[in-house]
């Protein structure tokens, strides 16, 4: 993908890491607590980590022996400013976000299907 939207948006596709960027707006985590809450291996935690990562929705840094994730917001506001010119869409608010992810969630675990185990 030679157009950044485009991986961020291809990143932002998939439920397990939309759940990752949820959990990384509290504050950074060690990739071992990312992983706790997913039913898959940390390997496939790492592949979701690399695709954020690549699209630059996080950051990840070794410290000591211990890699950790942060949320890099500014690729998130590229993806806000592009939607603005449509004229339809507002400003991305965080806060707003995390408020709509977590509703999300927590409808889709209610219905039976718990989106952290995709």
């Amino acid at each position: 993908m030679t157009d950044p939207l485009d991986a961020i948006f291809a990143a932002l596709s998939d439920p397990t890491r939309r759940a990752i960027l949820t959990m990384l707006l509290e504050d950074d985590m060690a990739v071992t607590d990312v992983a706790e809450p997913f039913a898959m291996s940390l390997a496939a935690i790492s592949k979701h980590l690399a695709i954020l990562a690549a699209a630059g929705l996080i950051a990840r840094e070794k410290r000591g022996r211990v890699k950790w994730c942060k949320l890099e917001p500014d690729a998130m506001r590229a993806a806000s400013v592009w939607m603005q010119g449509f004229g339809q869409f507002e400003p991305v608010n965080l806060d707003a976000f995390e408020r709509f992810l977590e509703t999300e969630l927590a409808g889709a675990t209610e219905g039976g299907h718990d989106p952290l185990a995709d």
